[in-house]
């Protein structure tokens, strides 16, 4: 009895302090800092101005590149030429080499990250400071990044349903946390694409709600297919509105002065992003229903999110915003005081008026758009959830 025990101990013991895989944790801080580099290298932008590529931001966002590139090709070298079982088992091959399906893909995500450096140098000495996120080299950027936080969640759920099962335990609860958390960094990245038009003045229009009904749909979905856990849209959404509100009211807390003209705007500290859109709420009010339409076949479900996620978005952020467009919103807390250097004053933003652009009709018709893509994106999300749960290796 005592044996038996002490061994039940051990294996607790054991399975308490298994630890994740290093080239998983090596990944998982490549993505958060480039995170963290993008939305320093954004405020830099509006509040300095491209004076150097040599910035600490910059050094940031291609560390993810490098950290992802070279531990993930380090793994594909070991796999192909070390001799061990269990790396080969967990192995694909590709192109007469063999690593996880996550490996090979960061480290795809990696040479793009890498190559686009030299490639936005030269862009700025050619033609200057970006006027629009979507820049060639920009593009090649977020592709990079996009890659390598797919790579990631690969290499995670490849742990997670992986062969003979071998994430049990305190390790499987381990490596489910950090696929939420890499996962939010996936989700919002269609929040960055199309950020210049998801500022506050839009949020009376339906393009806005369409915008972000189109990426969180597909995310969310596939977030459901993936993880069983009742309220993993909620942790995603959280761990979104928790780093975005540490940047609002972090960066403005450092000095800044613009370098570039024409200064349009008066800057002595750092721009933060705008406060964070309360995503939270939809994605609380899509694990509540969860439990309702989890069992529907795929289309009903889809048709069941676009729906809940629109409705639920537009009921907190269209009077949200109307607060936001208010002085009682222009303080440290909420800063809808701050704007880059090089935005003129007669602006919808600046002036703090909702921008109409489209007549009611199309308006409507926008609308219905957004909840009928909503769903077809819904409907993709979920069978794309589906193939990321079976990943084995």
């Amino acid at each position: 009895m005592a044996q038996s025990a002490a061994i039940t101990w051990a294996e607790s013991a054991a399975d308490r302090t298994a630890s994740v895989p290093w080239y998983i944790s090596t990944c998982v801080i490549a993505i958060t800092s480039a995170s963290i580099g993008g939305v320093w290298d954004i405020s830099w932008h509006k509040s300095i101005g491209r004076d150097t590529f040599w910035t600490a931001p910059h050094m940031l966002i291609y560390l993810c590149g490098i950290l992802a590139g070279i531990s993930c090709g380090y793994l594909i070298l070991a796999s192909s030429f070390g001799h061990s079982a269990a790396a080969q088992a967990g192995s694909v091959r590709m192109w007469g080499f063999r690593g996880p399906l996550g490996a090979f893909v960061c480290a795809w995500g990696g040479v793009a990250m890498i190559a686009s450096a030299p490639f936005d140098n030269w862009w700025h000495a050619a033609y200057g400071l970006d006027v629009k996120v979507l820049s060639p080299p920009h593009v090649l950027l977020i592709f990079g990044m996009l890659v390598i936080r797919i790579g990631t969640l690969l290499l995670i759920m490849g742990q997670l349903s992986g062969h003979l099962n071998r994430a049990e335990g305190a390790l499987r609860t381990k490596l489910h946390a950090l696929m939420l958390y890499a996962y939010t960094f996936l989700l919002v990245t269609s929040f960055g694409i199309f950020q210049e038009f998801l500022t506050r003045n839009y949020m009376h229009g339906a393009r806005f709600y369409l915008l972000m009904t189109l990426g969180s749909c597909f995310f969310l979905s596939a977030l459901y297919r993936m993880s069983d856990y009742r309220w993993a849209g909620t942790v995603v959404a959280g761990i979104y509105t928790t780093l975005n509100l540490l940047y609002v009211w972090i960066l403005p807390l450092f000095p800044a002065q613009p370098k570039l003209g024409p200064v349009l705007q008066h800057v002595t500290h750092f721009v933060p992003p705008d406060f964070p859109i309360l995503f939270i709420v939809p994605a609380f009010v899509l694990d509540l229903t969860r439990p309702y339409w989890r069992r529907w076949n795929y289309w009903a479900r889809a048709a069941a999110i676009a729906p809940i996620f629109v409705i639920a978005l537009a009921a907190v952020q269209w009077p949200f915003a109307d607060f936001l467009m208010t002085p009682a919103a222009r303080n440290w807390i909420f800063g809808s005081g701050y704007f880059p250097f090089f935005v003129p004053s007669d602006i919808d933003w600046v002036r703090n008026v909702f921008t109409q652009t489209v007549s009611g009709t199309v308006e409507f018709r926008t609308w219905i758009a957004t909840v009928l893509l909503g769903a077809l994106m819904a409907r993709a999300g979920l069978a794309w959830g589906g193939w990321m749960r079976k990943i084995r290796r």
